[in-house]
């Protein structure tokens, strides 16, 4: 039976350091929305203080832009969530790989649960990637020719930590190699199991992380949705990680896979389908996004705001 087809808008915008209204501009609209997925500790006073201390503890460089960031927001609880520390967990789907200095991912989740945002900043360096949770990114690349994209680890446990969404921006803020970005990785709490594929010029890694593990190097640059346990049948059945895992590894950085079952996914009982491939070749400060039939490329050189209203194809 055909999947119905759904239609998503996304936007390019440029924010500059965040102080110039740009991105409070893009950020106070959705601000009704995002605070309801501040926990309870978050709320209370002693909560906002220790996230902000752990924000300050292991993200000393990007205090400035908080601070900021929070101040243009103007609204209670900002600076608390923006920590990403004391956000309620999620988790999507996803496939990745690294490759001769290229990264290929696609992104999977339900729609209207993605900001589908391409921003360029330049909070303390040029970065651009696709954006979430106002300043958090799903994946980006900065002026170093660094790139770094993330996938849901399989796994349900939680602890105290951040969030992987601002985990990416501080590695593509503060880093300029995939081995300098792993080191840093080594202390950063993450709330939620994660895995991570990192590019540069000369090296590409997958790595897991978790509140319950420590930093894990993978077998390869690729990752779709487990680490290093087993998969379970009804796992497999769910999210046919392995099967996506095995095809991301036989296609290598072929776009053109990743617009095909079964790397490409269709609506799932949760509503969740493939939203957008994204290639990016960092080295070249160059990034291209893909739907079936539709393209959009942005770079540090050509960066054009916009919008495009895309179809989401419907394999099934």
């Amino acid at each position: 039976m055909a999947v119905r087809q759904q239609h998503k808008t996304f936007r390019a915008i440029e924010v500059g350091d965040g102080g110039d209204g740009r991105w409070a501009a893009y950020s106070r609209p959705l601000w009704r929305e995002m605070e309801g997925l501040l926990t309870a500790e978050g709320r209370t006073p002693q909560g906002a203080e220790r996230v902000r201390a752990l924000f300050r503890a292991h993200m000393p460089e990007l205090v400035p832009v908080l601070e900021r960031l929070a101040g243009r927001l103007d609204r209670p609880g900002a600076e608390a969530f923006l920590t990403h520390a004391a956000l309620r967990p999620f988790s999507q789907a996803c496939t990745q790989i690294g490759r001769n200095g290229t990264l290929l991912r696609n992104y999977d989740l339900r729609p209207e649960q993605c900001e589908g945002t391409v921003v360029s900043s330049c909070f303390l360096r040029p970065v651009i990637g696709m954006q979430d949770m106002l300043w958090g990114l799903l994946d980006g690349m900065n002026d170093a020719g660094l790139a770094v994209s993330l996938t849901w680890g399989g796994r349900t446990a939680y602890g105290r930590g951040f969030s992987v969404l601002v985990v990416v921006r501080y590695l593509l803020e503060t880093c300029g190699t995939v081995d300098e970005a792993v080191a840093r990785l080594r202390s950063l709490p993450v709330a939620v199991p994660q895995n991570l594929t990192l590019v540069d010029p000369a090296k590409e890694v997958t790595v897991f992380v978790g509140p319950d593990i420590p930093v894990t190097v993978a077998p390869d640059a690729c990752a779709a949705n487990h680490q290093h346990l087993p998969v379970t049948g009804e796992q497999e059945r769910a999210l046919g990680t392995q099967e996506r895992l095995r095809a991301v590894r036989a296609a290598g950085t072929d776009v053109a896979a990743m617009l095909r079952p079964p790397l490409y996914r269709s609506v799932d009982e949760q509503g969740s389908r493939t939203l957008y491939t994204a290639h990016y070749r960092p080295a070249e400060g160059r990034v291209t996004y893909y739907w079936p039939g539709e393209s959009w490329q942005q770079s540090f050189g050509d960066f054009a705001p916009g919008s495009r209203t895309v179809t989401l194809g419907g394999a099934g």
